[in-house]
């Protein structure tokens, strides 16, 4: 008697490994969800619109002003858009770079870098994660601050103001990076100082304080100190200004005071606890 032929298993097919995604993609990933999982990012980016359309208005109301004036010489005379959107910025950057700042001082305030530091070991993958994805989203929202502002500075300016396409968008897009890069800056602090209060203190002093201070007496020396500042370099670039440097000398200067503040914070984040 033969035996009957047993019966052969189905041959599965082989898995595919599931895809994975590199340590410091992963960071961003998480640093993107805590970014936008918060109501304190909404409410920031609420505030600076307000902010930017009510500055490139008054802006705007006082350019129209200077040129109604009885004094023919006072007015400014016809205004680029491009100008108020990047005047505004001296008042709207306040408001941005707090989501530079808070993207720190927030975890040490709740105690939640702890848990960052246990999923992201590495320090200095989770403050870069933090630093790109504040620099994209802070440009992202200047670009569309940039466009509030632009709105809302045209029709005000009426007659004497003019729009041109390229003169514009370049003065939106330079908004947009001066910010980012203010936003680094921000965080690069927080992370250093690890106080709110504390680093926004120190970031008025380095945007505004100490400038002025040195401009003020109008001494040739002290005049270049000040230029070499962060707020003075990145009004030089948003001015596109040739004197005391070319406008791209004004952003490496900004960049580079941002890429110093992150390795001030990276290393205070080596050297303490969390």
């Amino acid at each position: 008697m033969t035996a009957l032929p047993t019966a052969q298993p189905a041959s599965r097919p082989a898995s595919r490994p599931a895809p994975t995604t590199g340590p410091f993609t992963g960071a961003i990933a998480a640093e993107w969800t805590k970014l936008w999982s918060v109501r304190s990012t909404w409410w920031a980016v609420l505030a600076a619109a307000l902010t930017m359309a009510a500055t490139t208005a008054q802006l705007a109301i006082y350019a129209v002003n200077a040129n109604t004036d009885d004094d023919p010489t006072a007015g400014p005379g016809v205004v680029p858009v491009g100008e108020i959107v990047t005047g505004s910025l001296a008042l709207t950057q306040y408001v941005v770079l707090a989501l530079g700042l808070f993207a720190i001082t927030s975890e040490y305030a709740t105690g939640t870098v702890r848990t960052t530091l246990c999923c992201t070991p590495s320090r200095s993958r989770v403050l870069l994660a933090k630093a790109v994805v504040v620099g994209v989203v802070v440009f992202l929202i200047g670009l569309l601050l940039g466009g509030i502002g632009a709105a809302v500075a045209r029709p005000v300016l009426g007659e004497w103001g003019s729009a041109p396409l390229g003169g514009t968008v370049r003065d939106v897009v330079a908004s947009a990076a001066y910010l980012a890069l203010v936003g680094v800056l921000a965080l690069g602090l927080a992370a250093a100082l690890r106080g709110a209060v504390l680093t926004l203190t120190v970031l008025l002093a380095l945007l505004m304080i100490v400038p002025l201070s040195l401009q003020e007496p109008g001494i040739t020396v002290l005049t270049r100190i000040a230029d070499a500042f962060p707020g003075v370099a990145g009004n030089h670039f948003l001015a596109a200004d040739s004197e005391p440097y070319p406008a791209v000398v004004g952003l490496l200067l900004l960049a580079g005071w941002a890429a110093a503040a992150l390795a001030l914070g990276r290393w205070a984040l080596a050297r303490r606890d969390a």
